[in-house]
């Protein structure tokens, strides 16, 4: 018996913040110049967001107006919940893409070195981890819970974390919920929330609504720990820097699967940090819905400037039904895995990447990278 724990932070929590203004950015400029490459990064602190970062576009973005909007699109426009996004200062600090990058892209060459790493597994519908499954589950029904009743006191900063009880390398119950939500101090008539009552909101409206759909991994013993500090009313940027990148397991698989370091937010799909993890993503899914495997690892290492892969490893923990050099040798046969071909494939120039910066990237059915379509091309 083994215990996997994961977690996840919800839009209102400061880095998730920072992961959203880069990634509206870079939606803003790919919108106007699909050829725009963009590299930005965002730093939260209290009253103060600061951009940063490199961009060569025929665009031109209102960088200020886009920051502000995304934050007071997630909840805060109030200093007294932690954040204003129209009081706030913006400190903007772009230059140009270097011209030593650049020279290695413009011939189809990867824009950075590096590993990247695409898991799939069997163990729920979406092919994800069930920790972290339900750990976005939890702070997706935060957001929806917090928005459509404004009674409540919830306010935007909140943090899940979910451990599974594993048998066998499969789940079978939960052990542990952990939720901190930041909330109003006192309610409409001036009267100081108890904590008590803070905890049970939380668990009425928001985990018990997420537990009853995963009724087959529920005990009676599932331990809560539900705002464990007693309080947690200073949040966002008021109450903890907010950096871009700043999650990248959170964005992933909670943990259960390598990561080979690059954050995702920020980056047009040139950048082989966030492209070539999106494919690896999508070859490990394809892999598992073709049969070959229960559970999967595909790896892609990069040069700076080479288009295709230096390396294609995949892992398969014993679960395969085929050999897993048979596996690389099929997709490698199938598959064109320089960044011009992962782009083409995956249509990363007609994609939104806002969304991914809110509850993980992996393991929603609207991202291209999810789509199964490719088994076939595989078995």
């Amino acid at each position: 018996m083994k215990i996997y724990t994961s977690e996840s932070v919800s839009i209102g929590h400061p880095d998730k913040v920072a992961d959203q203004i880069s990634d509206a950015l870079l939606d803003e400029f790919l919108k106007q110049d699909p050829r725009s490459r963009v590299a930005v990064e965002t730093m939260l602190a209290h009253g103060v967001a600061v951009v940063s970062g490199e961009v060569t576009t025929n665009a031109y973005v209102n960088v200020q107006e886009v920051v502000r909007e995304t934050i007071k699109a997630i909840g805060y426009t109030n200093t007294a919940v932690g954040f204003d996004g129209d009081n706030c200062g913006v400190l903007v600090a772009i230059q140009g893409q270097s011209n030593d990058i650049a020279m290695g892209v413009d011939t189809g060459g990867a824009g950075d070195q590096g590993m990247m790493f695409g898991y799939a597994t069997n163990e729920t519908s979406e092919l994800m981890p069930l920790p972290i499954a339900i750990s976005h589950a939890i702070m997706r029904k935060a957001v929806e819970v917090r928005r459509s009743n404004p009674g409540l006191g919830l306010r935007p900063d909140a943090k899940s974390q979910v451990s599974v009880i594993y048998e066998n390398g499969m789940p079978k119950t939960i052990d542990t919920v952990v939720v901190s939500h930041q909330h109003d101090d006192v309610d409409s008539l001036n009267n100081e929330i108890p904590q008590e009552e803070i905890r049970r909101r939380v668990i009425q409206y928001i985990v018990e609504p997420v537990l009853d759909e995963y009724k087959q991994y529920r005990n009676s013993d599932i331990t809560f720990h539900i705002n464990p500090t007693g309080r947690f009313v200073t949040g966002g940027p008021a109450g903890d820097t907010g950096l871009t990148g700043r999650k990248i397991i959170v964005d992933t698989y909670g943990g259960m699967a390598p990561h080979g370091g690059g954050a995702f937010s920020g980056k047009d799909p040139t950048k082989v940090d966030r492209s070539a993890a999106y494919v690896a993503r999508y070859l490990a899914k394809n892999v598992v819905s073709a049969g070959l495997a229960g559970r999967c690892v595909i790896q892609l290492a990069y040069a700076i400037g080479v288009a295709q892969p230096v390396a294609i490893n995949v892992d398969t923990f014993g679960t395969e039904t085929i050999d897993p050099d048979e596996i690389a040798a099929r997709i490698k046969k199938n598959f064109d895995l320089s960044p011009a071909g992962i782009i083409k494939t995956l249509d990363l120039l007609n994609t939104k990447y806002l969304p991914t910066a809110k509850n993980g990237h992996f393991g929603n059915p609207a991202f291209p990278w999810e789509s199964t379509a490719a088994a076939s091309s595989l078995s």
